[in-house]
């Protein structure tokens, strides 16, 4: 790192002037990428999603997305007349073609009724979506409102309408999301630094995130990129660029307070802070490879997106941000009301308050955790359930008509079979005689026979949305296995089928490779065996805890209501744990490395455990708490969006992050470091030259005697 960042020094114009047409690059590629994302959720050789592919290409439309309903309701005291909304329901389909409308017209079946007889509704199956936000609920809504009959109301539902409450666009934006966690960590640096330097960790985001953009635009021509990719390089971005640049940047400025010259403190700080940057950020993309290495394109997607930010980050901060530092910083840290020739008086008091009560903090620690981890065992890993998202609007008024009127819960999430159109009929009379299907028939007419196949539509009594729910997809499968003309079984509970196999199956070979590599990576940057090993550990813990909290806040309800107005989801959706443990595995190590490389750097000098304890919390504890302000914000803006499955992905991130840096990093982690005493620090001799570092094995009494014999 010295020769490194005495290299960067000397071509520092270079560098900036690189840095710069990459950002302009940016500017122009990071729209073009977006443009190109895309909003597959499919998961190849799993058998619904096989099937799925099969009906998307035979009839243009996705079998594994929950169709819309397309919902006529009369006014209070009259009915509707089926003949007219069958009517109404064929103007929507001459209007909207891409869509495949399904409804009593084409099945006879009296479930498109109400008992009451005053609401009537079709099926809606759309095309796979391109992008977030599927703009065709808007045709829908408008082909249905012009072709209404008088006096009856006309609404688009079903779960997506649900989710975000009828509207085509679902979240306020990358931009505007960006900007609001943006204002927020600028509020958060101006605290830290006290001048104009609070602005250049925000220079080193943008650069950051605009180009991982660029590089991005570049993937998009050989491979898929989710839609959701978009999101994470701009907010976990903006979090883990700031996050480094405040550590070097703090120690520069720690170093020129010791008397340093500029370049002298500039190659200083990469020395130590620097290198704990590096090291942080191969930790961040070490736990993204839970979603590379996962047989689902479009995790695999979020996976190297996610590995990416961090790695450009990296890039930006150990050479653009030391050039900038070299020229200009010692002129734009001004004026400098906070200095850094001292440790926080604060975080060394709270320190010394660790080391003497240790048993006490870790005892605290350990019970907060535990009481999260607890009911972490009561995960329900599943689709959020109805009667958690939409609460008011013409959107769930459409569908409590229906559900008020005896409409069972199942018809939001049918169950398709794909057959051999000359089997239809008996398939579909096989399928009424499962236990917990409602109805289940062969549609006919063109929009629902395509090359010799017809979709058999087995509604179900609830909706297929956890564990239990789900059963009825298997009875289904079991009931058609084997018979004649059958192709496949798909729907939204066949989805969940196959993400519980596909992703969660291959869940324990993924959580032993991270292990291994993440520990020979912290024996490398702490010199330690106990440390690593140590910080493994409580990062499962941090990330069990924090499913702990979803659970309590969504799934339970405690809080999802006060907050954001949403009833208990019952269940957490499928993607949200496997994501949420890879962004949170590598974001809480960042805080790890940066806390540990401190203690081991100041115990390379002291000798002493609790001393460096001390002095390591007084030296990182504001940087820590205010990097994890800076993601907490960030998430929270994520928040924003009206879609619940993004607010419990965007909560669980900010409530985990809080969480770490806080009980974890700051309470449990040096008092566990005071108690190890000198074990902290032992490395063999035999796996120090295998992975090529400097031996740790003496004792605390030989370091203070080594240096007392060199002084």
């Amino acid at each position: 790192m010295t020769a490194f960042a005495r290299l960067v020094l000397r071509h520092r114009k270079l560098i900036l002037l690189g840095w710069a047409a990459l950002f302009i690059a940016g500017l122009f590629g990071a729209g073009a990428a977006v443009n190109r994302m895309s909003a597959d959720f499919s998961l190849p050789g799993q058998p619904g999603s096989e099937t799925a592919a099969k009906v998307l290409h035979a009839y243009g439309t996705a079998a594994d997305i929950a169709p819309y309903l397309l919902v006529i309701t009369a006014q209070a005291g009259q009915s509707v007349n089926v003949d007219r909304t069958d009517a109404a329901f064929a103007a929507v389909q001459s209007a909207v073609p891409t869509a495949r409308i399904i409804g009593h017209a084409q099945t006879g079946d009296p479930i498109f009724e109400t008992r009451d007889g005053r609401s009537a509704f079709a099926y809606a199956f759309i095309p796979q979506p391109t992008a977030i936000g599927n703009q065709l609920i808007t045709r829908l809504q408008t082909a249905l409102t012009a072709n209404t009959p008088p006096t009856t109301s006309a609404t688009v539902s079903g779960i997506d309408a649900l989710a975000t409450g009828g509207t085509a666009d679902t979240s306020p934006g990358l931009l505007a999301e960006t900007l609001i966690g943006g204002v927020g960590a600028l509020g958060v640096l101006l605290f830290v630094f006290a001048s104009f330097l609070a602005l250049v960790p925000l220079l080193v985001a943008a650069v950051a995130i605009l180009t991982t953009f660029l590089v991005l635009l570049g993937i998009t021509y050989f491979s898929d990129v989710s839609y959701i990719v978009q999101f994470v390089v701009g907010l976990i971005g903006l979090g883990v660029a700031i996050d480094y640049a405040l550590i070097i940047v703090t120690r520069w400025r720690e170093e020129r307070a010791h008397g340093l010259s500029n370049h002298d403190a500039v190659v200083v700080s990469m020395q130590t802070a620097g290198r704990a940057v590096v090291f942080s950020g191969l930790a961040v993309a070490v736990g993204l490879v839970a979603l590379v290495v996962l047989p689902v394109p479009f995790l695999r997607s979020v996976g190297y997106g996610g590995m990416l930010i961090p790695l450009v980050s990296v890039a930006v901060a150990t050479t653009m941000l030391p050039a900038i530092l070299g020229g200009i910083g010692p002129r734009i840290d001004w004026p400098r009301i906070r200095h850094e020739n001292v440790a926080s008086r604060f975080w060394t008091s709270w320190g010394k308050g660790v080391v003497r009560h240790r048993w006490l903090a870790a005892g605290a620690a350990v019970a907060i955790l535990a009481l999260l981890v607890v009911q972490f065992l009561n995960l329900s890993i599943a689709a959020a359930k109805s009667d958690s998202l939409s609460k008011s609007g013409p959107t769930y008024d459409a569908w409590h008509a229906l559900d008020s009127s005896g409409v069972p819960h199942g018809v939001l999430t049918p169950i398709i079979v794909d057959t051999q159109t000359s089997v239809a009929g008996s398939v579909a009379t096989r399928i009424r005689g499962v236990n917990d299907i409602v109805t289940a028939f062969a549609p006919t007419g063109e929009v629902a026979t395509a090359a010799g196949t017809t979709l058999v539509i087995a509604i179900p009594r609830q909706e297929t949305y956890n564990g239990a729910t789900v059963q009825v997809v298997r009875d289904v499968q079991t009931a058609v296995a084997g018979a004649p003309g059958i192709i496949g079984v798909s729907g939204v509970g066949a989805l969940e089928l196959d993400v519980l196999s596909g992703v969660y199956g291959n869940l324990p070979l993924l959580l032993l490779l991270i292990v291994l590599v993440t520990f020979v990576l912290l024996v490398r940057t702490f010199r330690s065996l106990l440390l690593p090993l140590k910080a493994i550990v409580l990062n499962f813990a941090s990330v069990s805890a924090t499913f702990g909290g979803l659970v309590l806040f969504w799934q339970d309800g405690y809080g999802s209501k006060a907050v954001y107005g949403i009833a208990p989801t019952g269940s957490i959706d499928f993607f949200i744990p496997i994501m949420t443990f890879a962004f949170l595995f590598g974001l809480s190590m960042d805080y790890e490395v940066f806390i540990l490389a401190r203690m081991r750097e100041e115990y390379d000098v002291t000798g002493s455990t609790d001393d460096a304890v001390i002095a390591g919390l007084g030296r990182t504890g504001r940087l820590v708490t205010s990097a994890a302000l800076v993601l907490f914000l960030a998430f929270l803006s994520l928040s924003s969006g009206p879609e619940t499955l993004v607010k419990v992905f965007a909560t669980g991130l900010a409530f985990g992050i809080l969480l770490d840096a806080t009980v974890v990093r700051m309470l449990l982690v040096p008092a566990l470091v005071s108690l190890f005493g000198d074990w902290n620090w032992y490395l063999p001799d035999s796996v120090a030259r295998f992975l090529r570092i400097q031996p740790s094995h003496i004792s605390a009494r030989e370091v203070r005697a080594q240096r007392a014999e060199a002084a």
